[in-house]
C-alpha cells in the first residue's frame, strides 16, 4: 500500500509538472489580448512624445514584452511593470490601463500628464506601486482607491489634485508611502474624532477595527500632505510624522509653517462626498499542526529518483518553452483584431472644466459669418472666418480641420483643455476667447475670438502695408507684445505660452494694438491623429524654435527666443525665413555683432528711426537668442528693460513727417 502512494504521488507531480509546462507552450503562443489592448489605448492617449519612447510600441509585435518601458513576468505572458518616467510625454492616463490584471507597479512619474485620474486604475488588485507624481493631473482621487489592497507606494505629488482626502485610504493596510504634496486638496484629515483620546500600544492605537480614516491605517513609514489646503487640525495619530509633512496648509497649529490667510481665505470650499462604509473582519490566524513519522531509506530513496526524474523533465519543458517564446510567431496575434475599435477611447470628461466658458451654436455662427463664406484664413489645420454676431461685436472664427472619425475621446478632452486654459486669459494685448462651438451633426469643434480688425503684424510688414508701420508705430507694437508675454508668462498661474510666437500670432485692433493669439496649439495633435505631415507655412515659422513641430514644447525659453527673433523682424521688415538669407537670425548675426553696423538692418520703409530706441533693441535680441537657455531673460526683465528705454513719444526729427502727423491725428 505504501508503494502504491509513493507512485501515485509521483504520478501526480509529474501531471503537475505537464500542466505547468503546456501553459507555458500556449502563453507564449497567445499574450493576454485585454493587456495588448490596453498598452495600445495608452499609446493612443499620448499625444506627444518628444523622445519617441512609445515608437516601438508595435502594435504587430506579438510580444509586447520587449517593448520600451515594460517588464513582464518570468513566463512572460503578463506585464507586471510599466515604468516610463520623466521623457516628456503629454497626453491622457488610459482607463484601459485596468485590464492590465498583474500589473505591480504603474510609474509614470515626471511627465505632462493632464486630465483625472481613471477610476479603472482601482481594479489593480496587485498594484504595490502607483506614482503618478510630477504631472498635470486634476480632478478627485478617486475613491475606489479602497480596492488598491496590495498597494505599498502611492505618490500622486505635484499635480493639480482637488477635492478632499477620501478616507478609503485608511483601509489600504499595507500602505507605508504616500506622496500628496503640492497639490489643491481642501478639507479636513479624516480621522476618527475620538482618536485623539484613544491609548497606544507599541505606538498604534488600540481597537483600530473601531477608528475610521487615516487613523485606521499602520503607520506610514513616510507620508507627506505639505502645501495642499487643509484646515483643521493634525489628528494626533498622525503626530508622529515630521512638521514639514504638514506645512504649508491652512492649519489649526501655529507650531508648522502654514499659508497666509489670505490664501486660505481664497481657497475653493471643499466638495462634499460620502464615505464608504466598508465592512471590516478581525483577522485571525489558523494554523494546523502535522506530525511527522520517520521514513524508512528505501522510500526516501524512490522520491528521490522521482524528484530528479521530474524536475529534469521540467527543465527541458521550461528551456523549449522559452525557446518558442524567443522565437515570436506573426501569424497570429490574438489581440490585434480590437486595436481600431473606437470602444477603447471611452475616457471621463471633466464637467467643471467648461463651466464658465460661453458655448455657441453652429446656426449662429453660421449666420454670423455669412454662412461660412467670410474666409480671412486658412492653413491645413484649420480656417478663420470673420463676422458679426447680432449683438454688434465683430468675431473670428477658428474652425478646427480634421475628420470625425479621427477624432477620439482624448482629442476631445484636449480640446476642453486648450478652451478652458484661453478662456483664462485676460489683458489688453492678449486675444480674448468669447467661446467655443461644439457639435456632433455636423461635426464641429471651433473657436471664438475677439476680432482684431487690423490684420496681423506679418501682413503690415510684408504685404505692401508696411509705410504704415512707421518707426514709433513699431516701438509701441514692440511694448505691447512684451507685456502681452509678460502677463502670460509671469502673471499667470500656471504660466501660459504661445505654440508658435511669429508676426503671423500678433493680430493688430483699429489703433494698431497688439493682440497675442494662439492659433497654432492643434497643429501637433491634428497631425499625429491624421498620421500625415502638414505644412509649416510660407511664415518660416521653423526658424523660430530649431526642433521640428512634433518635438516644439510649449515653454517659456522657447518663446523668449521666438520674441527675439520678432523684434528683428519687426525692425528690419524681412522675413523669418528666405532661401537666399536663411533664417532671420542668422542673418542679423553679422550686424549685431558689429554695433556701428546695426543701423543697416533698419528697414528700408523707414524714413526715420531713433538710434538709441535701436540699440536697446538690439542688446535685448542678443539676450533673448542666446544659445545657453538658462542665460535668456524673463519677459518681466525683457519688458522692464524696453519700458524705460524705448521713448515712444514723437521725436523732433519725425514731427516732420506728414507719416507722424498723421498717426498724431488718429491718436486725438
Amino acid at each position: 500500500m505504501i508503494i502504491v502512494a509513493v507512485e501515485m504521488r509521483s504520478f501526480w507531480s509529474l501531471q503537475f509538472l505537464c500542466a505547468i509546462s503546456l501553459a507555458l507552450f500556449m502563453t507564449c503562443d497567445s499574450f493576454p489580448k485585454d493587456e495588448g489592448l490596453a498598452l495600445t489605448a495608452f499609446k493612443e492617449a499620448i499625444y506627444e512624445d518628444p523622445l519617441l519612447v512609445l515608437a516601438n510600441w508595435n502594435a504587430l509585435d506579438s510580444d509586447p514584452c520587449a517593448w520600451p518601458g515594460i517588464s513582464c513576468s518570468f513566463t512572460r505572458d503578463h506585464v507586471i511593470k510599466i515604468n516610463i518616467s520623466g521623457l516628456s510625454l503629454k497626453g491622457f492616463l488610459a482607463p484601459e490601463l485596468g485590464r492590465i490584471t498583474h500589473l505591480k507597479e504603474l510609474i509614470l512619474h515626471d511627465n505632462c500628464l493632464i486630465g483625472t485620474i481613471p477610476k479603472e486604475l482601482c481594479m489593480l488588485k496587485y498594484l504595490e506601486v502607483l506614482d503618478l507624481g510630477v504631472n498635470q493631473l486634476t480632478g478627485s482621487i478617486p475613491p475606489e482607491i479602497t480596492s488598491l489592497t496590495s498597494v505599498k507606494k502611492i505618490n500622486l505629488q505635484s499635480n493639480g489634485l482637488t477635492g478632499s482626502l477620501p478616507p478609503e485610504i485608511g483601509s489600504l493596510k499595507n500602505l507605508q508611502e504616500l506622496r500628496l504634496d503640492r497639490n489643491k486638496l481642501q478639507g479636513h484629515f479624516p480621522a476618527d474624532k475620538n482618536s485623539d483620546f484613544m491609548p497606544k500600544v507599541h505606538g498604534m492605537y488600540a481597537s483600530i477595527a473601531n477608528l475610521t480614516g487615516l487613523c485606521r491605517a499602520s503607520q506610514f513609514t513616510v507620508a507627506d500632505f505639505s502645501y495642499n489646503f487643509f484646515v483643521g487640525i493634525i489628528p494626533k495619530c498622525l503626530e508622529y510624522l515630521p512638521r514639514t509633512s504638514f506645512q504649508g496648509n491652512c492649519l489649526q497649529h501655529q507650531y508648522v509653517k502654514q499659508r497666509s490667510a489670505a490664501l486660505c481665505d481664497g481657497a475653493p470650499p471643499p466638495r462634499a462626498r460620502q464615505t464608504l462604509n466598508s465592512k471590516h473582519q478581525p483577522l485571525g490566524d489558523s494554523s494546523k499542526l502535522h506530525q511527522g513519522t520517520s521514513k524508512p531509506t528505501w522510500l526516501l530513496a524512490l522520491e528521490i529518483v522521482t524528484g530528479i526524474m521530474v524536475g529534469s523533465l521540467f527543465v527541458i519543458a521550461l528551456l523549449t518553452a522559452l525557446q518558442r517564446c524567443k522565437s515570436k510567431s506573426s501569424i497570429i496575434i490574438p489581440w490585434k483584431k480590437c486595436i481600431s475599435q473606437k470602444e477603447h477611447m471611452t475616457v471621463y470628461i471633466d464637467s467643471e472644466m467648461l463651466k464658465d466658458v460661453v458655448r455657441f451654436n453652429r446656426q449662429e455662427l453660421e449666420v454670423a459669418c455669412e454662412d461660412f463664406s467670410n474666409i480671412i484664413g486658412s492653413s491645413p489645420d484649420r480656417l478663420v472666418y470673420k463676422g458679426t454676431m447680432k449683438s454688434g461685436p465683430e468675431i473670428a472664427v477658428i474652425s478646427i480641420c480634421i475628420k470625425e472619425e479621427h477624432w477620439t475621446g482624448y482629442l476631445e478632452l484636449y480640446f476642453q483643455k486648450e478652451v478652458a486654459d484661453l478662456a483664462r486669459l485676460s489683458h489688453e494685448n492678449t486675444g480674448k476667447l468669447l467661446g467655443y462651438c461644439r457639435e456632433s451633426s455636423p461635426f464641429t469643434r471651433m473657436l471664438v475670438f475677439e476680432y482684431a480688425s487690423n490684420g496681423t503684424l506679418y501682413e503690415h510688414l510684408h504685404y505692401g502695408e508696411g509705410c504704415q508701420l512707421s518707426w514709433t508705430r513699431r516701438m509701441k507694437i514692440i511694448l505691447g507684445i512684451a507685456r502681452g508675454l509678460k502677463y502670460l508668462h509671469q502673471e499667470l498661474d500656471p504660466p501660459f505660452t504661445l505654440s508658435e510666437l511669429n508676426s503671423s500670432a500678433v493680430y493688430l485692433t483699429e489703433d494698431f494694438s497688439p493682440k497675442l493669439v494662439d492659433f497654432e496649439s492643434w497643429k501637433s495633435i491634428i497631425e499625429r491623429s491624421e498620421k500625415n505631415s502638414l505644412s509649416i507655412g510660407s511664415q518660416g515659422a521653423i526658424c523660430v524654435l530649431s526642433n521640428s513641430v512634433e518635438e516644439r514644447h510649449l515653454d517659456i525659453h522657447g518663446n523668449v527666443y521666438a520674441f527675439g527673433i520678432l523684434l528683428l523682424e519687426i525692425i528690419s521688415g524681412r522675413q523669418p525665413y528666405c532661401k537666399d538669407k536663411g533664417c532671420l537670425g542668422k542673418w542679423a548675426k553679422e550686424y549685431l555683432e558689429v554695433p556701428e553696423a546695426i543701423s543697416y538692418m533698419v528697414d528700408p520703409e523707414l524714413k526715420h528711426f531713433r538710434y538709441e530706441d535701436l540699440e536697446v533693441i538690439c542688446k535685448v535680441v542678443n539676450l533673448c537668442i542666446c544659445p545657453d537657455t538658462t542665460k535668456r531673460p524673463s519677459m518681466e526683465e525683457v519688458s522692464s528693460m524696453l519700458e524705460n528705454k524705448i521713448d515712444t513719444s514723437v521725436s523732433v526729427e519725425m514731427k516732420a513727417s506728414s507719416l507722424a502727423w498723421a498717426e498724431l491725428a488718429i491718436a486725438s
